[in-house]
């Protein structure tokens, strides 16, 4: 059965590009984004770990994590890194996982539990490892994402959910289609109007089940 939203993401030990890390551990109180590519020395994950790269300020404005994950050993991780750089124009500052025995791919369900690779592997061979998952400081997934190899990841995407993600945990609200900071919010439909106006104050009815309001700068 694949991870679904609210479950706990699996722990777990590894080596990766920066030393070892115990995943839980790693995460801390953060909120965390784990993203996962087939295989080093690929374009299209080159022009992503770039844009991660470049969001570097982005991330830890919203006290987040990042950490990257290939079957590939660390040592090609290392070398890759220096592309990367080149490519983007950013530090590669976060550490990328060396999950070369498959064993997080497939708790995390990218990869069949009675996978192997062959010996001389292509990135169609792990072509599945490509997702990407938000992860909550109490270490439970909030949002996954899964691309084919021929499509890149829009960060600027998976950072706009991440801010959804906060301040619905924040302020105990949801939030619309296309929604961005600053733009109004959806007030749960299990609050009453009366306790909608006392905690949010003034708000729209577009329809009973829907109304909207505006946080506090």
């Amino acid at each position: 059965m694949g991870l679904r939203i609210n479950d706990t993401v699996p722990n777990f030990t590894a080596e990766t590009s920066q030393g070892t890390i115990t995943f839980h551990d790693w995460i801390g109180d953060s909120w965390a984004i784990l993203f996962s590519h087939p295989k080093d020395f690929t374009p299209v994950c080159t022009t992503e770990f770039g844009a991660v790269a470049q969001l570097d300020a982005e991330w830890k404005k919203r006290g987040t994590k990042v950490i990257g994950i290939s079957v590939d050993p660390v040592e090609d991780h290392k070398k890759w890194i220096g592309d990367i750089e080149t490519y983007g124009g950013a530090d590669v500052g976060f550490p990328i996982i060396a999950d070369t025995e498959l064993e997080v791919s497939k708790a995390f369900d990218m990869l069949p539990a009675d996978y192997y690779l062959p010996d001389t592997p292509t990135p169609a061979d792990s072509q599945t490892v490509r997702s990407v998952y938000i992860i909550g400081p109490d270490k439970k997934l909030k949002l996954s994402m899964t691309y084919p190899m021929n499509v890149g990841r829009n960060f600027a995407e998976v950072l706009r959910a991440l801010d959804g993600l906060q301040t619905a945990a924040r302020e105990t609200v949801a939030t619309p289609a296309n929604w961005e900071v600053g733009q109004d919010v959806i007030i749960p439909t299990s609050v009453s109007d009366a306790d909608a106006k006392a905690k949010y104050g003034e708000f729209e009815t577009v329809f009973p089940y829907l109304r909207k309001t505006k946080l506090p700068a």
